[in-house]
């Protein structure tokens, strides 16, 4: 089993599942597939893209794998997510490029390519749901569906400068949903806006709502190793927005890593072990299938325990405060050529364990290569709560929309 940085004082960056080893990418590409447009009809319609994890009747699933693509039949019928989708007539563009069976953080895929970043072409689009991100920041779609185990949704947000929802963990059925580890994985939505993510977040569940208000007291979370300027950032935003601000600790963050590698690793290959050694399987994703199969039974039983313990804490501090807030990167999204060992899932798989909705949106922070972005994180099914401030922080820093 890796070491995953989880003892007291220390940070994932050797977690497996947080970094990635090359130092490199190749090939650009947004698209594993794309569709026809239906005939036009009155009025605009609605686009999204979809993330090639997730099942569309008659379209086979690559999860961003050659060995998968291989050996993968079409499907009989679509993802239960998608079932919203389809009843609001919304017109599907494609399926979108991730990285390989949903695992690295950074976006990167060598064989299905890796789409470039609208907002800074240097640098990594983030993952693993690079391509909804990408095709939504460059106006290629108005909503883009993502799966996130350990940031999938947030990371990629956050790289492009657009709006990303982690939905509560079991909110949002995974039936059809390609697993990386069943007992983290979330389906959600992105968008430019906070509004196309209410949009988003009603396709995935009709009858949701935003709250009424938005959240009055923030919970600020400090987390060792965040660039300053992110921070800075973050509290000129929030103090910008008026809310009233409590700093607040959740002693138990560095020991979540532990836990989180442990089920990451062991449902990984407890769902995927006959990819082991197959063709067309990349060195990093095979390194983790290996490093999975030596998970025990009794290490995920003890990794459940640390995960409940870590869920009763994270819900006690938000019986104090209505939301948590902190960035949700430590720095500025690394370049493509040197994002080997950049801890992107520092600040976003801990609210993976404790099963609670996360919100990430992009904040001024001038002289930063890339927008930083906010992580607002709410209580168990908060999702509406989390909507309704980020409206609020919207409207209040009067962010103008990104460029078509």
């Amino acid at each position: 089993m890796p070491n995953t940085g989880g003892s007291a004082g220390s940070t994932p960056e050797n977690a497996w599942w947080s970094v990635v080893g090359a130092s490199y990418v190749r090939r650009v590409s947004i698209w594993v597939t794309r569709f026809d447009p239906p005939a036009a009809g009155p009025g605009g319609l609605l686009r999204v893209a979809v993330k090639d994890a997730i099942d569309m009747a008659g379209v086979i699933t690559t999860a961003g794998c050659a060995a998968v693509r291989d050996r993968a039949v079409l499907a009989t019928s679509d993802a239960r997510c998608l079932a919203g989708v389809r009843s609001a007539g919304a017109y599907i563009v494609g399926k979108t490029t991730l990285t390989e069976l949903c695992v690295s953080p950074a976006g990167d895929n060598t064989t299905f390519g890796t789409p470039a970043n609208p907002v800074a072409p240097d640098r990594i689009p983030g993952g693993s749901s690079s391509g909804s991100a990408v095709a939504v920041a460059n106006g290629e779609a108005d909503i883009g569906l993502g799966t996130d185990t350990g940031g999938s949704v947030r990371i990629p947000a956050a790289c492009c400068a657009i709006v990303g929802l982690k939905t509560t963990w079991g909110r949002v059925p995974t039936e059809g949903v390609w697993p990386l580890a069943p007992s983290l994985d979330t389906v959600g939505p992105m968008a430019r806006d906070v509004a196309g993510v209410v949009t988003g977040m009603r396709l995935l569940e009709p009858d949701w709502t935003v709250a009424s208000r938005p959240a009055r007291l923030v919970g600020r979370l400090r987390i060792a190793g965040v660039d300053s300027a992110v921070e800075d950032a973050v509290d000129a935003a929030l103090h910008a927005v008026g809310f009233t601000v409590r700093e607040v600790r959740l002693p138990g963050w560095e020991q979540t890593y532990d836990a989180l590698d442990t089920i990451i690793l062991g449902e990984l290959w407890r769902a995927h072990h006959t990819l082991l050694d197959a063709d067309g399987v990349g060195e990093f994703v095979n390194g983790g299938l290996d490093a999975g199969r030596y998970i025990t039974e009794q290490q995920l039983a003890e990794a459940m325990v640390a995960r409940a313990a870590w869920q009763a804490e994270v819900a006690a501090a938000l019986d104090e405060v209505d939301v948590l807030a902190l960035p949700t990167l430590v720095a500025s999204p690394p370049l493509l050529t040197a994002f080997a060992g950049f801890p992107l899932t520092r600040l976003t798989a801990p609210f993976n364990l404790a099963g609670v909705p996360a919100i990430s949106m992009p904040i001024p922070s001038p002289g930063l290569p890339v927008p930083a972005s906010l992580q607002l994180v709410g209580p168990m099914y908060g999702e509406g709560l989390l909507c309704a401030t980020g409206l609020a922080i919207e409207r209040a820093l009067n962010r103008p929309p990104l460029p078509d």
